[in-house]
């Protein structure tokens, strides 16, 4: 960490998501033997996440985007869906084509079809002799946005100059998989998604079920990019924060609170004050952004009297006035065919008293402890063509840290810890959702200006599904990285004797199938790709 003072030397996120692809690689048992140290070149970035799964059918491949990003000039297209895979589309996947070399930043990118936003990524930073890596993503529930002809905008912010000469050389594409035979349409995709421009929303007045998505992330370099390391301001520490490091995401409708979430702890690839940890395997969701979504049903009656309300996101704990979060947000919306109008009300909103306690230790090290929380629970009911349907949603998050800091900030350590269970009742149908994120590692800085940096992140989730109390289907899935790098700061690239080691394990498991696969990489050499499903 020393994240303000070591980051100014070797690079952060810029402003300016997806499932990160590579070329097949070796087992391994046919492993080749890792340099001594990091050289001018090392493995392509890839993640041990599973591929987009599609149904073997007819494709149509469409180009969305193709551009090379040198400064903060959005690329703008225009996109045409395809006529000769009509519109019964079974699966839409995205991919995203990279290449960039020589020096540059991690950067933050998004791509909106007409406003929606599809996609947001971050890049790799690249090697001298340069890399290339892919990033594929379904996006089949932008079905209604995909089939009529949009604009298309996107934007990974760059610089180049003499110092940081990489150019992001970029080609996005979407591939349409048809439904043919026994391959059918894909089923429950929203007959409308809104970009949420203006914080203000208007729903047509049959809406049946209302979700938002919100693509939350802390960045800019700044101490927002490293939200979970914050203190009080009374504590000796470069990143400040009235109220320390608990963050929460919250969507409201008309000023009352319809949502809440826990954000997740990104790490870019140039984080933790050591890019030697993610040269070839990312942290989760580094490259795959994925959006926190709200389920706001329990609104629609409110929402569907035909006028504009005012529908707001933002990130409870930022401290007033300071920049640093970007919350773009879409609402996914499903109507009842049967119906005009869909009537109904908001029976329940029982809002917790927000938690939220800093103890900061005076000491060698400095101790912050914190933990935080909040729960919220809203229910109603909607008069349908198919009859009445009741939503309940309870939603409860929890924060608990401890940051662990020495004289100018050496060593800086952070354990952390975040829950965010949800429970959505439909009628007799529920759905119940745990989601924990771990984050636990040390920065040092020896008497030789070594840095090293040990970090293990955890992302972790299950779900569950059950009517009338019996379980109809599961899944748990399990990602976690670990990594353990150092290089000699104050030098030229070519000085640093760079060393390092990166381990990521992805399991999915449940009533759907298994897929388990390990990636080890030894300075910059993949040594492992394990599957055990």
């Amino acid at each position: 960490m020393r994240q303000r003072k070591i980051m100014s030397m070797i690079g952060g996120l810029t402003l300016a998501a997806g499932l990160l692809l590579a070329a097949p690689t070796a087992h391994a048992d046919e492993a080749p033997t890792p340099p001594a140290e990091f050289t001018t070149d090392w493995h392509d970035p890839l993640t041990a996440a599973p591929p987009v799964s599609v149904p073997g059918t007819r494709s149509c491949e469409v180009t969305l985007a193709e551009a090379q990003f040198r400064d903060f000039t959005p690329y703008q297209g225009n996109y045409t869906p395809p006529k000769e895979c009509g519109t019964g589309w079974n699966k839409v996947v995205l991919r995203l084509e990279g290449k960039v070399k020589g020096r540059q930043y991690d950067r933050l990118g998004h791509l909106s079809v007409g406003g929606v936003e599809i996609l947001r990524t971050s890049t790799p930073e690249p090697s001298p002799d340069g890399i290339t890596w892919a990033v594929e993503k379904d996006v089949t529930r932008y079905r209604d946005t995909l089939s009529r002809p949009q604009p298309v905008e996107m934007l990974i912010g760059n610089v180049v100059n003499d110092t940081y000469t990489g150019v992001i050389d970029v080609r996005v594409t979407l591939t349409f998989h048809t439904a043919q035979g026994k391959v059918k349409p894909a089923a429950g995709t929203p007959d409308r998604v809104l970009p949420l421009t203006g914080g203000t929303l208007t729903t047509p007045r049959n809406t049946e079920r209302i979700l938002a998505e919100v693509y939350a992330t802390g960045s800019g370099g700044g101490c927002e990019e490293f939200w979970y390391l914050t203190v009080p301001d009374a504590a000796p520490y470069s990143c400040k924060a009235a109220d320390g490091p608990y963050r929460e995401v919250q969507i409201s409708v008309d000023g009352r609170l319809a949502g809440i979430a826990a954000p997740f702890p990104h790490v870019w690839t140039g984080g933790w004050s050591n890019p030697f940890l993610w040269y070839v395997t990312p942290a989760p969701r580094a490259f795959d952004v994925r959006p926190v979504v709200y389920d706001l049903t329990p609104f629609a009656a409110v929402l569907n009297d035909g006028r504009a309300h005012r529908v707001e996101v933002g990130v409870a704990g930022v401290p007033a006035g300071q920049s640093g979060w970007s919350v773009p947000a879409n609402v996914l919306l499903w109507q009842d065919e049967g119906s005009t109008v869909v009537t109904g009300a908001l029976d329940r909103h029982e809002a917790g008293t927000p938690r939220n306690s800093t103890v900061h230790t005076p000491g060698s090290p400095d101790l912050l402890e914190t933990s935080g929380g909040h729960t919220l629970t809203v229910a109603g009911h909607l008069n349908t063509s198919h009859g009445r349907v009741a939503t309940t949603v309870t939603r409860t998050v929890d924060h608990r840290s401890t940051h662990r800091w020495g004289a100018d900030e050496n060593p800086d350590a952070l354990t952390a810890y975040w829950t965010d269970d949800e429970t959505v009742t439909v009628g007799r149908t529920a759905t119940r959702t745990h989601r924990a994120y771990t984050m636990d590692g040390e920065i040092t800085v020896g008497a030789d200006n070594r840095l090293r940096t040990v970090l293990t992140i955890g992302d972790r989730a299950s779900t569950g599904v059950f009517r009338d109390g019996r379980r109809l289907s599961w899944s748990r899935m399990d990602d976690t990285y670990t990594g353990d790098a150092a290089f000699t700061l104050g030098v030229p690239r070519e000085q640093r004797h760079a060393v390092g080691t990166s381990a990521e394990r992805y399991r999915l498991y449940g009533s759907e199938g298994c897929y388990d696969r390990s990636l080890k990489t030894v300075q910059g050499t993949l040594v492992e790709d394990l599957r055990r499903c």
